[in-house]
């Protein structure tokens, strides 16, 4: 799989923020893809069940 590189972090990071998303709830979403913990998904998955 090839990495995201630093443009594209910044464009999903700008998009989130546009979306609502606080940076807490940016860097759990970060934090999940990297780790595949799923201590992250759920608090992403929170987040967007709020939103709903």
């Amino acid at each position: 799989m090839e990495e995201m590189n630093n443009r594209e972090n910044s464009r999903l990071i700008l998009a989130l923020r546009a979306r609502g998303w606080t940076d807490k709830e940016i860097n759990d979403l970060v934090l999940y893809m990297e780790t595949g913990e799923e201590q992250w998904f759920d608090k992403v998955t929170k987040k967007e069940e709020k939103n709903e």
